[in-house]
Parts: structure tokens; C-alpha cells; sequence
């Protein structure tokens, strides 16, 4: 790797600082707003009219956020460099009348959220986090801090817990919040009241529960990281950073120079099927805008399209030294040897022959090794948005992503080298390697 030891640890250090300021979606995408507000970059409302507008523009919808980075020189037929992502990560959501209990204890009413790992959720302070609406429709940000936790029984009450501990899901993962009367406890109240309303202004909520341990890098030479929501924050603020970066003029001036675009969505963990996912129609909306503004026919955009690319970014597994058999035996991508590039004969990633040499070509101009990843034939991989966005915009599409260990767990490893060297070799691909 090129860089230098202090830019690995500043890019670790604001890393950890993004994921502090991110426990759900909806705060996520307000953090990726909020440095975009600070670089300059213009936000859009899609209920306006957009014009062409060389530099930097971002969208919000609820979690999800696009921004891109035009130059001066771009046209109708100027390829797109996208850098997909997703703000959410698997946890627990409230429910309706989340404020439940008994025998005098205080507990929230959640479902499960996508495919966590449950059992890492088990003692641990928790935080609910995500948004309030009123009635008017306004959308408030709230955060508890540390506010509940999932008890596990204690090991003298059930003697079999270390031989196979089984959580059903609708008795055993209602967190604690307190002891007292169920009637004088209220705990959209208490959320409304962190962001300076009432129980009664507030008509509907998304909030989901965040693990409130703060980043921890720990470990020899403290080459290691430990946080929540790194799959896939990890790829977010890594996309975001190179964004930042290669937010300028400087490249070709003969209108060669790609629109450089962060895609961030929500839902991932669910399937992506929402306004706000992958499978939604933000993306292919916000393209069609950008390309009308350009001037771009019908037909001049399928030629944009066809001359674009998209780096489909998530977190896979390094291999795990306690389960080796559990991965390829011959593809054993390690924590801190680079980020993958990651395939699947299925298309359950959408990495192709194409896909695989621009990677290789975008480490090879960031200085950064890579590996390959792919599954044991016995144990089936998950997909990402990358197939989704192939499919839907037949825009060509690689999945990358860095390795981590105890991935869905309410907190995740990895070795710091690898989302630094993730962001670089975004950073080659934005220039158009």
C-alpha cells in the first residue's frame, strides 16, 4: 500500500467516528449528508426541478442517499462510476405499543430485523435510534444512549445453554428498560421527549436498536477493529471518503471524465424491496434526471449506461481460524491482505470476467492488493445489491467489500489496513482506472 501509516490511522479514527454518529439508517444518512453539506455539495429535493449543475449533489430519501460529483466537461454521453452501498444493518425494529413487561419488569416489544446473529445481542447496553414523524409530516432524529438490554438466563437455570442455546424469537429478545408499573411507563414518550415533543405529536416511527459499545481498534499493533454496523457502514463511509476525494476538475477536460456517484440504500438486509432500496427506482430515477438535465435523448442515456460501471460494495467473510472448513478450501481470503473481490458462479454476487479485471485494474492504479472470495459448494452465500442493480439498470456491475469476521453479530472484526485500502481502490475507480 502507498499511503502512509498516519493516513491509516486518520481514515480509521474518522471511520470510527462515522459509525459513532450512525446507529441507524436514518442517522447514517444524515452523517453522509451532513460532510457532503461541509465539501460543499449541493442537496436536491426531487419534488424540484433539476438543472445541470457541474459539481457536487446529494438526494435523500428516508435512509438512503445519493450523491455524485459532475465535471464542468460532462455531457449527455458521460458514463457514470457508481459506488453501491447500504446504510442498514440487522438488529431489532419497535414494534406497535413497543412498552411491554412482566412481573414488574419494564420491556420494549421488537421484531427482528433481517438475519442478526442473535445471540450476540444477548448482554449488551443497547441504544434505540432512528426517527420520529409527526402529524404535520416532519421527520425528528432521535437517539437514547445506552437504554436497554436482552438478558440471557442465567446458566444455573438452564444447564444445557452451553451445549445449544435456542432463542425463540418472540419470548426471548424483548430487552429490559426498567422496573415499575406498566401503566405510568411510556416509551415513545420517552423518545419523544429526547427530541423536545410529546408522546401524543408523535404518530409514527422507524426506530431499531443499536449496540452502544463504541469502536475499539485492540490487538497487535492494534491492527484490529471491532464495531457494529460495519456490513456495511465499512463500505459507506469508504465510498463516501473517495467521493470526497475525487470531488474535483482535474482529471480529462475532454468530457472522458466519468460522474463519480455514491448510491447508499436502506433495506439491504430485507431484500432491498422498498422506495429506498436497491430494487426501488431511486437510482434509475435520479440517472434519468441527471442525464435529462444533460440534454440526454433516450437514446443517448442507454449509451451513457452502456459505457458505465458500478462497484456493488459489502462486507464477506475472512476466513475464520476456528471453522476453515466452512470456507473454500482454496480461496482463503485473510483479514488485513487487501479487500475481495467477490464471486459467484450463481450471480448471487455480480462479478463476471469484465468485472474482475477493472477491479484489478482500480487496486493496481491505489496501490492495494485484493483477494478472491468465494463460498464453500456446501455453504450457500447471501447476495448484495449488486444483481439487483445489474438487472434492473443493465449497468455492468462487480461486488467487492471487505473481509470481516462474526458478520451480522451486533459487533463485527476486521484488521483497520482493509477499509482503508477498500476506499483507495474506490478512489481509482472513481478516477476511472
Amino acid at each position: 500500500m502507498t499511503a502512509s501509516t498516519d493516513q491509516l490511522d486518520r481514515y480509521i479514527d474518522d471511520f470510527a467516528q462515522f459509525i459513532t454518529a450512525s446507529p441507524s439508517s436514518y442517522h447514517a444518512a444524515a452523517e453522509v449528508a451532513r460532510r457532503l453539506d461541509a465539501a460543499g455539495f449541493i442537496p436536491l429535493d426531487e419534488k424540484d426541478a433539476w438543472t445541470s449543475t457541474s459539481g457536487g449533489c446529494y438526494v435523500v430519501r428516508d435512509g438512503a442517499v445519493i450523491a455524485w460529483w459532475q465535471p464542468s466537461a460532462a455531457s449527455a454521453l458521460t458514463p457514470f462510476r457508481i459506488l453501491g452501498a447500504h446504510t442498514d444493518s440487522p438488529g431489532f425494529k419497535l414494534k406497535p405499543k413497543p412498552t411491554i413487561g412482566s412481573y414488574g419488569w419494564l420491556q420494549a416489544g421488537v421484531e427482528v430485523y433481517g438475519g442478526p446473529l442473535l445471540n450476540s445481542w444477548l448482554d449488551r447496553e443497547l441504544e434505540l435510534a432512528g426517527r420520529l414523524v409527526t402529524r404535520d409530516g416532519r421527520t425528528h432524529l432521535v437517539r437514547t444512549g445506552p437504554y436497554l438490554r436482552i438478558p440471557q438466563l442465567a446458566v444455573h437455570l438452564d444447564r444445557e445453554a452451553n451445549n445449544g442455546l435456542k432463542l425463540d424469537r418472540q419470548r426471548h429478545l424483548n430487552p429490559v428498560f426498567g422496573v415499575g408499573s406498566l401503566a405510568e411507563a411510556d416509551l415513545v414518550g420517552h423518545l419523544a421527549s429526547l427530541a423536545g415533543l410529546t408522546g401524543t405529536d408523535v404518530v409514527g416511527y422507524d426506530i431499531l436498536t443499536a449496540d452502544t459499545a463504541p469502536p475499539a481498534r485492540f490487538g497487535q499493533g492494534g491492527e484490529l477493529f471491532a464495531a457494529g454496523r460495519m456490513d456495511n457502514l465499512s463500505s459507506v463511509h469508504a465510498g463516501l471518503v473517495a467521493l470526497l476525494a475525487a470531488s474535483t476538475d482535474t482529471g480529462p477536460v475532454d468530457g472522458s471524465a466519468p460522474i463519480r456517484m455514491l448510491a447508499a440504500f436502506d433495506h439491504e438486509e430485507l431484500g432491498s424491496e422498498s422506495r429506498s432500496g436497491a430494487s426501488g427506482p431511486l437510482l434509475a430515477d435520479v440517472l434519468t434526471r441527471i442525464g435529462e438535465s444533460l440534454g440526454a435523448s433516450a437514446a443517448e442515456r442507454l449509451q451513457a449506461s452502456a459505457a458505465s460501471w458500478c462497484l456493488s460494495a459489502d462486507a464477506g467473510h475472512s476466513v475464520h481460524p476456528n471453522y476453515s472448513e466452512r470456507h473454500d478450501p482454496a480461496n482463503l481470503p485473510l483479514s488485513g491482505s487487501g479487500p475481495l473481490l467477490k464471486i459467484n458462479a450463481n450471480q448471487r454476487y455480480a462479478t463476471d470476467a469484465l468485472g474482475a479485471a477493472l477491479w484489478a485494474r482500480s487496486c493496481e492504479a491505489a496501490g492495494v492488493e485484493y483477494q478472491e472470495f468465494v463460498s464453500n459448494n456446501t455453504v450457500p452465500c447471501g447476495s448484495t445489491i449488486g444483481p439487483l442493480t445489474a438487472t434492473r439498470l443493465g449497468i455492468r456491475t462487480v461486488d467487492v467489500g471487505i473481509a470481516l469476521l462474526s458478520m451480522h453479530s451486533a459487533r463485527e472484526l476486521c484488521h483497520v489496513a482493509d477499509p482503508f485500502a477498500l476506499s483507495l481502490a474506490i478512489g481509482a475507480f472513481f478516477e476511472g482506472a
